[in-house]
């Protein structure tokens, strides 16, 4: 069977299902919701979608903790569902991946439920146990990222099993060879099933120091990480022992052993380490992961210096891999909050989804994101997620960036039929879809011009990338393949700036797809505010 790489330059729309669209009036998005939207999806322009999780839940990460990895939870629908979106996604031409959250699983699964039973029954050694120190307390210092000691006592065993996340996300034993196979004829279920990729979430934790050493603190000024509340202390130390561990690469190359199997299936990898642009290179290669993304481009700094530095560096160090990268997802605050110092204008929307699809390798939209949607103030009282809760004031957690799509005017923005399980703010109720549909000059409007207009452009697609000098705030590179160069120019501010091509350069210029247009007079380009400047190299 030959491959076509259809991954390779791919835009990728990611849905979280609770909050695209509700057809049963529960106030919880599903799957039938996502059917009925398919051909709004496919009109964007992407080549395809990822679907955060679906499967059975007690939701207490809402479906990162999942009990069932075989089944769909009621609150989404049912697996007939599923196949019902994966057949019409396909004859639209858009191809499906789904989530796959491999490292750890809900305290209800069962698997779980067996192996916190006793210390010698089938499945005492899935996960990750371990006996107290002398004193009772946890065998090491090891800390969750959702605050406090990633360490929970099981009386019944009287030990306790390791989570990174919540307490209630356990982590499978990755050194029993039992827990890989199990974990992989869950993925081959799904690959039957007619899926064509997964994003893999966390998958750098799957594998734990197996002899349990603590790792080590970290300096006060370093302790800094996207998505971080200020006084999380899972900060306060290097994180060299509880993932990313040498022997998670032997089962990246068994993963993609099975993906090899099918036509076209292709694995994104979720990666947060240490030094996540490093990792992202050792895990995405011909063996291992098809691409990878990180969280190097959801952080605070989106200044030109920041972005071309991260890109370098992780071409540098990838040389043969294929990177993903995104400005926003279900877990960090949206870009045009993050990045607009107040803005959130529709130019500044535009702009940013131009110019993530503009980097070299493949992108991934989140859900909102063509519709400029900024960060939703959710009050205290209204908050779901447990991260927010845990460490509120300081950070409100990651509700602010789920809230439903708006889809038309009105209270329940279209959403549901009854009360949204987040509150949708009356800024996002007046950018909704129907509203901008009606308007050419709406970010709306922009995005998919743009998506139809890239599609067409193999340099965008997947041609190389070299950055060229420019003062902040402006960033320039060249994308370049056999057929075409391309020169790009931002202006990441809301200020005008000019800037000087390279002496002898002889440029073409091509249309702005409606984003805000520089005016290029010899060789000196004039960028108004969140201007752009794209250009066939003669």
């Amino acid at each position: 069977m030959t491959k076509n790489n259809w991954w390779r330059g791919a835009v990728i729309y990611q849905i979280y299902p609770r909050s695209f669209l509700d057809t049963n009036g529960d106030g919880v998005g599903d799957l039938p919701g996502i059917v009925e939207k398919l051909d709004y999806i496919a009109g964007l322009g992407v080549d395809a979608i990822w679907i955060s999780p679906f499967f059975k839940s007690p939701m207490a990460d809402f479906g990162y903790d999942i009990a069932d990895y075989r089944d769909v939870d009621p609150l989404f629908g049912t697996l007939a569902d599923f196949d019902r979106l994966l057949a019409k996604a396909h004859s639209l031409g858009v191809k499906v991946m789904i989530d796959q959250v491999l490292s750890h699983c809900s305290v209800d699964h069962a698997w779980f439920k067996e192996s916190r039973e006793s210390r010698d029954n089938p499945k005492a050694d899935w996960y990750v146990w371990a006996d107290p120190k002398e004193d009772g307390t946890p065998p090491n210092n090891w800390m969750s990222l959702f605050g406090g000691v990633a360490w929970r006592w099981e009386p019944r065993r009287e030990q306790y099993y390791l989570h990174n996340f919540l307490a209630s996300q356990p982590d499978l034993n990755f050194h029993n060879p039992a827990v890989q196979q199990a974990t992989l004829d869950n993925v081959q279920f799904w690959l039957d099933r007619g899926v064509d990729g997964l994003r893999l979430d966390a998958i750098n934790f799957c594998f734990h120091d197996a002899q349990l050493r603590d790792n080590p603190p970290k300096p006060k000024e370093k302790r800094v990480g996207r998505g971080f509340s200020p006084d999380n202390p899972y900060a306060y130390q290097y994180h060299y022992h509880n993932n990313t561990q040498p022997e998670n690469i032997a089962f990246l190359e068994r993963l993609r052993g099975l993906l090899d199997r099918y036509p076209d299936a292709a694995a994104l990898g979720e990666i947060s380490s240490e030094d996540s642009l490093a990792t992202t290179a050792e895990y995405v290669t011909d063996q291992r992961l098809h691409m990878g993304y990180s969280f190097e481009l959801l952080t605070e700094d989106g200044s030109a210096g920041y972005i071309r530095a991260t890109v370098e560096r992780l071409e540098a160090a990838m040389v043969d891999g294929w990177p993903c990268w995104a400005v926003s997802n279900h877990d960090v605050q949206r870009a045009v909050t993050r990045w607009g110092n107040g803005e959130a204008s529709p130019a500044l929307a535009a702009q940013l989804v131009a110019l993530v699809c503009s980097l070299r390798g493949s992108v991934c939209l989140y859900q909102g994101e063509e519709l400029g949607l900024p960060e939703a103030d959710v009050p205290y009282e209204a908050l779901q997620d447990p991260y927010g809760k845990t460490f509120w004031p300081n950070f409100k957690g990651r509700d602010g960036c789920r809230t439903p799509m708006p889809w038309k005017d009105g209270e329940r923005a279209g959403f549901s039929d009854g009360t949204p399980w987040l509150p949708i703010p009356a800024e996002h109720r007046a950018i909704n879809v129907a509203v901008q549909d009606a308007r050419p000059d709406s970010v709306l409007s922009v995005v998919r011009r743009f998506l139809a207009w890239r599609r067409s452009l193999p340099a965008l697609r997947v041609g190389s990338i070299r950055f060229l000098d420019a003062p902040e705030p402006v960033l320039a590179f060249i994308r370049e393949s056999d057929e075409q160069r391309i020169l790009l120019v931002f202006n990441l501010s809301a200020h005008p700036v000019t800037w000087s091509l390279p002496d002898d350069m002889q440029t073409e210029s091509l249309d702005a797809q409606g984003l805000v247009a520089a005016v290029l007079d010899g060789a000196v380009l004039s960028l108004p505010a969140r201007g752009v400047y794209y250009a066939q190299l003669i």
